[in-house]
Order: C-alpha cells, then structure tokens, then sequence
C-alpha cells in the first residue's frame, strides 16, 4: 500500500480533495499536527464529500510520533528544493508521499535528514513559486501508483 503524507496541512479544501483522493486510490493519508482548521470544518466536508468514511485516514499529534511509529517503508518529500522530478523516482508499495504545508512547503530540518533522492519535485515554470497542493498531490500519487501496477483499482 503507498501512503500520503500531509505534514500539517492549512487548507481544508486541499485536504478535503487529498481524502476524496486517497478513498478513491486506497491509499492510507497521514495528517501531520497541528492542522490549520478542524477536521469537521464545512469546507473539509464540502470538498471530501462523504469519502471520508471510505478513506483511511490517520491523525498523528506530531512529526515525531508519526516518525517514531514506523508505519511507512520510505518517505519521498516533495519539494520545489528538490532537484530530481518525480518522474524519475522508483516508487514501490509501502513508499509514503510526503507533503508540506501551503504557504511554506517542508521544513529544512525533515529535508536535511533526507538522501536527495528522496526529495522529489514536479516541473514548473521557472517563475512560478509552487503548484497547488491537491494537484501535486493527485499527480505524484497516480505516477506511484502507475508503477507499482494500480494495485487494486480497475
């Protein structure tokens, strides 16, 4: 099973669309503390619709606990630092896709403890500053999920 990863994400909408995704996918979503609004947030619900009974969604209380917990085989971050595309990464089950929140990305002190190539972007403009998180999100997700075979999905 792959895994998403959201370390402290901000915008319920961007999340709510990250559980229809991850209900859809199969996929387990991690959400990294402190969140920047409630999980019963209308807006949460709006976008997640009712694919929040169908997604497997955990709630760690910090980076820390979820690190400590062992529940991934490899964290690959995306980052607009990283210099290799995602693309170019050999995903395999039980990888976790590691995300940061909006208006920051990652910090440099999870960055840091990680090999380059396991930090991971998607091509852009050279200008722009970064992609929306759900967008990213979807796009790296259905590329690992390419090449490990769409387990489980028709």
């Amino acid at each position: 099973m792959l895994h998403i990863v959201l370390y402290q994400p901000e915008i319920p909408p961007n999340t709510g669309n990250i559980i229809r995704l991850a209900a859809n996918t199969g996929v387990q979503l991690h959400l990294i503390s402190p969140l920047g609004f409630d999980l019963d947030e209308k807006k949460l619900r709006r976008a997640g619709l009712d694919y929040h009974e169908m997604s497997r969604v955990s709630c760690w209380d910090s980076w820390e606990a979820f690190v400590s917990a062992n529940v991934v085989e490899r964290l690959l971050a995306f980052t607009t630092k990283a210099s290799h595309h995602y693309c170019e990464a050999n995903f395999q089950h039980g990888d976790a896709l590691l995300f940061g929140p909006e208006s920051r990305g990652l910090p440099a002190d999870i960055l840091e403890k990680l090999p380059a190539g396991q930090m991971l972007r998607l091509p852009m403009q050279p200008t722009s500053r970064s992609l929306n998180l759900s967008n990213t999100v979807a796009v790296a997700l259905y590329e690992a999920l390419r090449q490990t075979g769409f387990s489980g999905l028709t």
